[in-house]
């Protein structure tokens, strides 16, 4: 495992409660970093969490002014707030919680980066991870809508890649396949097994390595990727 000194830097994690955000939370400490939580979920007895949805631009303006305020910088913003929804076709959706979807994936990122941005640009320098999934660039049957809030993910990431080129802050994405979170709750058995199926390697990905690869996107070594997309998928991607 590769070790990064973090120490005096500061991020922003969205979704940081749990799952992938959690552990990307515990990686950025563990390398001396100040990390945010901001979730739906009531924040625990840490001092460095907010209760945020990502969905109301308020509510995202107003913990990124207090984060702000507390830490005197940000360094890094990594969007992991997520919500996959039913697995059902398309004619079958319910409306709602389709816009519910792509609110909360790709309304909610954008948030976040509009309100963060200014913070990054301010110091000269700073990363944005944006946390994708490989439905963006497949199209994952049975799931349009998170499909479709996932590539618009992945568009934002490379329009505000190229935005930012010349300020010294990188943006980038991570498409992760089917990853071991409770998100997978929220998806039929047979809809799981049939991600797993499509793997080479046949199994889920684990949130730890996804925070491994947003801890080298975050750091130094990172220099000259800004608009990528980075796969994790077991071998699974094919373009």
């Amino acid at each position: 495992m590769a070790r990064y000194d973090f120490a005096g830097r500061a991020g922003v994690v969205t979704g940081g409660a749990s799952g992938i955000g959690a552990e990307v939370v515990q990686r950025l400490r563990e390398s001396g970093a100040r990390a945010a939580v901001w979730d739906l979920a009531e924040p625990a007895a840490s001092d460095d969490a907010w209760r945020v949805d990502v969905s109301d631009l308020a509510s995202v303006e107003g913990a990124a002014r207090e984060t702000a305020a507390r830490f005197g910088r940000i360094d890094f913003v990594v969007n992991s707030a997520g919500f996959a929804g039913p697995t059902v076709p398309l004619a079958e959706y319910d409306p709602k919680t389709w816009r519910r979807i792509v609110d909360v994936n790709l309304v909610g990122t954008f948030h976040v980066c509009r309100a963060l941005v200014p913070h990054l640009r301010q110091a000269g320098a700073g990363r944005i991870v944006n946390i994708a999934s490989l439905a963006g660039k497949e199209g994952t049957p049975n799931a349009s809508a998170y499909s479709s809030a996932k590539a618009g993910v992945l568009a934002l990431t490379k329009s505000l890649g190229k935005e930012l080129a010349g300020t010294g802050v990188l943006v980038n994405a991570i498409a992760p396949a089917a990853v071991r979170t409770s998100i997978l709750e929220q998806m039929s058995p047979a809809h799981v097994q049939t991600m797993i199926d499509k793997s080479p390697m046949q199994r889920l990905g684990e949130s730890s390595e996804v925070a491994e690869m947003v801890a080298w996107l975050c750091s130094g070594s990172c220099s000259f990727n800004t608009g990528a997309v980075f796969d994790l998928s077991g071998g699974r991607a094919t373009y």
